[in-house]
């Protein structure tokens, strides 16, 4: 080849932007190899050397390592699959990214403090197994050696938190509380309580679900709902007529007797408790569900009144 068609590093630099030292790292390192030297030894590079210069700056400008580009040039790998994995891997680091800035403003909405930060971003980070695995752990030791009905338990145990990949700083918040609540002592002999009422129900042909009238909840959430709020006294007088109407609402043909009453109140209180129905809201904002009220102090309001006027 003529030398007036190889160029210097110089003229290198001036037609791809490169710096020069740049250019001759590269030449050191074996990416672009001098096709010769000038009588005073400066390396000379032909036309194919300029090609895999603009091709490695393109593939370096993506992220690639040196090592693997020069495994592309050479043909020893195809750039379909490096630039498939490394796509893959981008992706993954897309996803971290996310999370670290769901994380940092959750973090400042919270005002947290650092240890509790370090909690937040380990189980934030926390893969998809990680996650379901801490679930998993919770339903062996609530529903473990128990006679539950298996369609229930399996319904329970499919409902797994679904942290999006770009979730919002809400959705984080939602899954550190669940973490944290699913692990807690007191939570899981709560729960574990209420497994097994329903098994020793199961065991003996009963069952702790009341067979209401649709809908009965929405009275429920209204009549207790209202009274809750206008501060109703669920021993008073002013108790009876929202009580009756939910009684009605729930019995359906059965007749309204003191031993319904009782039976009901019991059955509301096993299944009545705040950091349960907090269980589903977090799961639900993990998940992107729509959000619903509590119903918590309704049903509170509802089982004391049921205490205090046994009779219809």
């Amino acid at each position: 080849m003529d030398e007036a068609d190889r160029f210097t590093i110089g003229e290198l630099a001036r037609r791809t932007g490169l710096s020069v030292r740049t250019i001759r790292f590269y030449s050191d390192a074996g990416v672009v190899p001098p096709s010769g030297r000038t009588p005073a030894g400066y390396r000379l590079y032909d036309g194919e050397a300029l090609a895999r210069l603009e091709t490695a700056r393109t593939l370096r400008d993506l992220g690639l390592d040196l090592e693997t580009v020069t495994r592309v040039l050479d043909r020893e790998l195809t750039l379909g699959d490096v630039v498939t994995l490394h796509a893959d891997a981008l992706d993954t680091q897309i996803r971290i990214l996310r999370l670290r800035r769901a994380v940092l403003r959750a973090v400042v909405k919270r005002n947290t403090t650092l240890e509790e930060m370090e909690l937040m971003h380990k189980l934030a980070k926390l893969s998809e197994e990680e996650r379901n695995r801490i679930l998993t752990d919770f339903y062996d030791e609530v529903f473990g050696g128990l006679d539950m009905d298996p369609a229930f338990e399996q319904g329970m145990r499919s409902v797994t938190p679904d942290l999006p990949d770009d979730p919002t700083p809400e959705q984080v918040e939602a899954w550190i509380e669940l973490a944290e609540l699913v692990q807690e002592p007191g939570f899981r002999r709560r729960v574990r309580e209420m497994s097994e009422a329903h098994s020793a129900a199961r065991a003996a042909g009963q069952s702790l679900e009341v067979a209401p009238q649709e809908g009965f909840e929405l009275v429920v959430a209204e009549q207790g709902g209202t009274a809750v709020s206008a501060g109703v006294d669920p021993r008073s007088p002013e108790a009876v007529a929202p009580l009756r109407a939910i009684v009605d609402a729930l019995r359906g043909e059965s007749p309204d007797t003191s031993e319904l009453r009782a039976s009901t109140a019991e059955r509301f209180a096993m299944g009545n408790d705040a950091r349960v129905e907090r269980y589903w809201q977090l799961l639900g904002t993990v998940n992107g569900w729509p959000a619903f009220p509590s119903m918590t102090p309704a049903f509170t309001w509802t089982i004391e009144a049921l205490r205090a006027h046994p009779r219809p």
